[in-house]
């Protein structure tokens, strides 16, 4: 088995030379609990990008579904199986990301103003509607229409 150390590079120079092996012989170095090996500078830069993926997720999952799900209330004669798949996919991705990370819904409350600002200057764009026919804070509640199977009259 070939192993990264036999690129001849020191750890960090292999992590600018070829990621990919830099992630093997990290593992590598993980498994063996060898922690002299260990590039820790570039493992917690890793971990702490990898965090900010998973809230960037949330974020964009969130506000694409609050996007569709305001051209659904506000737009009633253009619905469309399109938005409905949307909402009903972004619904899922969010469901499954909490469901691999727990500790994002906390952040929620956090994104929530933010999401549904950015939600609304598209939806507004999208629609021809004046941003100001949408309420400038969300008017769903997180849980139970948000994420639930609840669709807008």
């Amino acid at each position: 088995m070939t192993t990264a150390r036999q690129f001849e590079e020191p750890i960090t120079n292999l992590y600018e030379v070829d990621f990919l092996a830099w992630i093997e012989d990290q593992a590598q170095a993980l498994r063996a609990r060898k922690s002299s090996s260990l590039d820790w500078e570039n493992i917690l830069e890793e971990l702490e990008s990898m965090g900010r993926s998973e809230k960037n997720a949330l974020r964009s999952h969130l506000r694409v579904l609050l996007m569709h799900l305001i051209k659904w209330q506000w737009q009633p004669q253009k619905q469309t199986k399109s938005w409905a798949t949307t909402i009903r996919n972004q619904r899922l991705e969010l469901k499954y990301l909490l469901k691999d990370s727990p500790s994002l819904k906390r952040l929620i409350p956090e994104m929530l103003p933010d999401a549904w600002n950015n939600a609304a200057d598209e939806a507004a764009f999208e629609t021809e509607l004046p941003i100001s026919t949408f309420p400038e804070l969300c008017p769903w509640d997180i849980d139970t229409q948000i994420f639930a199977n609840w669709w807008s009259e």
